[in-house]
Parts: C-alpha cells; sequence; structure tokens
C-alpha cells in the first residue's frame, strides 16, 4: 500500500436509502454521501493522489479560506499498488499526478477503520464508492462504517465481477485510517 495523503470529512450517519442496520455512518473515500471539508481542488494544494500531503496543508488551506473544520473527522489513506480494469479484467499500475508534489507524511498514530473500493474514471479526484454510493453494502458484507475489512476481499470482489455495473472504473482499493488531529 502507498501513502496517498489526508482528508477531512464530515461523517454521514447512514442514509435511509441505505438499508444495512449494520451500518452506522459512511466512512468513503468518495464525497458522494459523507462529504470532504469543502470543494477543496480550485485552492490546488493537493498532492498528485488529490489528497494532502498532510492535515497542517488542510488546516492552512481552511485558516486562508475562512473554511471551519468543526465537525470534521480526519482521514489518512493508503492506496493499493494496482487499479483494476473491470473491462480487461485485470490489474494495471497507476502513478500519482505528476504535476503535483506528493510527499505525504505518516502518521504516527492511525487506526485502521477498512477499505474502499473507489473509481476513478477521470483519473483525478475519488470519484465514487460503489458499496455507499450505489448501495452496493446491501449485497456484500461491510463493517459499520460501510467499508470492507480486508484488502483481499476487496480483491476478491473487483475480480470476480461484484464491482461490475455500479459505476465506470478502474477501481481503486484505499485502507481507510482514523487519524486525531491536535
Amino acid at each position: 500500500m502507498i501513502p496517498a495523503g489526508y482528508m477531512a470529512k464530515r461523517v454521514s450517519p447512514r442514509p435511509e436509502w441505505l438499508p444495512s442496520e449494520r451500518i452506522q455512518d459512511i466512512y468513503s473515500v468518495s464525497s458522494c454521501v459523507s462529504d470532504d471539508f469543502a470543494d477543496y481542488v480550485n485552492y490546488w494544494q493537493h498532492n498528485g493522489y488529490w489528497f494532502f500531503d498532510s492535515p497542517e496543508i488542510i488546516r492552512q488551506v481552511c485558516r486562508e479560506h475562512a473554511i471551519d473544520l468543526q465537525g470534521t473527522q480526519f482521514f489518512y489513506y493508503e492506496v493499493h499498488d494496482w487499479e483494476f480494469d473491470a473491462d480487461l479484467q485485470q490489474w494495471q499500475s497507476f502513478q500519482p499526478e505528476s504535476s503535483f508534489v506528493t510527499q505525504v507524511v505518516t502518521p504516527t498514530q492511525k487506526v485502521l477503520k477498512g477499505y474502499d473500493v473507489v473509481t476513478f474514471c477521470v483519473r483525478t479526484v475519488a470519484e465514487c464508492s460503489p458499496l455507499s454510493c450505489n448501495a452496493l453494502a446491501t449485497e456484500v458484507a461491510t463493517n459499520q462504517h460501510c467499508l470492507l475489512t480486508s484488502l483481499e476481499e476487496a480483491q476478491h470482489l473487483l475480480e470476480s465481477g461484484k464491482f461490475n455495473n455500479t459505476e465506470p472504473g478502474p477501481y481503486r482499493i484505499f485502507a481507510v485510517y482514523s487519524v486525531e488531529c491536535p
């Protein structure tokens, strides 16, 4: 897994249209259900994975643009080295956008919350997390945060076609960690 960066999110409780009692809230990497702290792309402080190299950069953007972080949770992401092309049924390498510096500061403490599968057809920001966005979590077992419990499970579900016909890929697997940011 490769360090991809940080994001502050406004975590949403399970929406009513996702009828799975085991899910309490949505820790998805995409912002379809749980919003990012802001529409951050226009500030051009993100890295080549379209996240932030440190929580301090997020705080700096918020200070400079009067964005309130109250009510957000910080997450740290690692991304699998390969993305899955469902049309070709194969794993392919990918790289961060080279025009952005990517120097992720790894957290001293992090708590693994699970794994998310995210679409990247435009090849920039995280687009959709089919587990939550397409309610795939009603068909596959997830934890209380609407995340898969292992990397191997995510790989198997992709290779077996479970994510086909949800959203256009390619698909990337992310380890989702919660981090405390003073």
